[in-house]
């Protein structure tokens, strides 16, 4: 994949977004850039599900003519066009599918814009092609002939992760990819990201966690009740103070080739 590290891929100017009569981001500002990987993290209630689905098209921000909110350079995109530009990954979408559905047919559902059920559509070789190297890539192709129903958690999320980068894009959104993992499960999943991020893709990694923070990303954004707490270089943000403020309780931060470990001061 090649991307220019310089191309502004979402950029929001003031914008506000609205959830019922709550205002959830408010006179809210960020760029990001494709060739730079990106951690979010935050409490619940910080703001990261909206600017997920702001940064996957599927929310809008409030319109007014000195207000901005641009994915690859335009106000107004088609879902379908997107999906080819931006890969996008949640807990969630492995209930989308059948328990029957088999993975290739899963990897391959993403080309159709479909959630599975592809039995009935043709695919051309290398659309059979790409599936099988975006499993490849993050260590399932083994499973290619077994049905998802069967698949361990870790597994389906290694899975969706090819889905998404079937078409091979630039961005790769993962929405708290940890969520109800194993050890293991966590590991192999984290293996795979590191992985698409060696291979040139942009990752975009929203999480409660610091320790999921791999070596790969080199800017944290931290939020707070709607708004950028922190927003800069990982080493320069991810410390005891910035930490504790965003909990509000007293962390401590230590650093091991690359991965940030914090834990709650006075526990061992």
């Amino acid at each position: 994949m090649l991307v220019s590290v310089h191309e502004v891929f979402f950029e929001l100017q003031k914008v506000n977004v609205w959830r019922g009569e709550k205002c959830v981001l408010r006179d809210f500002s960020l760029t990001l850039r494709r060739g730079e990987s990106v951690a979010i993290l935050g409490p619940n209630g910080s703001g990261k599900s909206t600017l997920v689905q702001l940064l996957t098209g599927d929310l809008a921000a409030e319109f007014s003519h000195d207000r901005v909110c641009r994915l690859f350079g335009e106000e107004l995109w088609s879902l379908q066009d997107l999906r080819h530009k931006i890969g996008f990954v949640s807990p969630e979408q492995a209930r989308h599918f059948d328990d029957n559905e088999s993975t290739i047919d899963v990897v391959l559902s993403a080309l159709r814009g479909a959630n599975g059920r592809t039995r009935e559509m043709r695919f051309s070789r290398a659309e059979k092609e790409a599936a099988q190297a975006a499993m490849e890539m993050t260590g399932v192709s083994s499973l290619a002939q077994r049905e998802i129903g069967s698949l361990s958690s870790g597994e389906k999320r290694r899975l969706l992760i090819a889905r998404a980068l079937v078409h091979q894009p630039g961005v790769l959104v993962m929405d708290e990819p940890t969520t109800a993992l194993d050890f293991a499960g966590s590991q192999q999943l984290m293996q795979a990201l590191r992985q698409a991020m060696a291979n040139g893709c942009t990752v975009i990694l929203v999480t409660h966690h610091p320790e999921e923070i791999a070596p790969e990303i080199g800017r944290v954004i931290l939020l707070k009740d709607g708004a950028v707490l922190a927003d800069g270089e990982k080493r320069k943000v991810l410390h005891a103070k910035s930490l504790s403020a965003l909990y509000e309780i007293p962390i401590e931060v230590h650093w091991r080739k690359g991965w940030c470990h914090a834990k709650a001061a006075g526990f061992v």
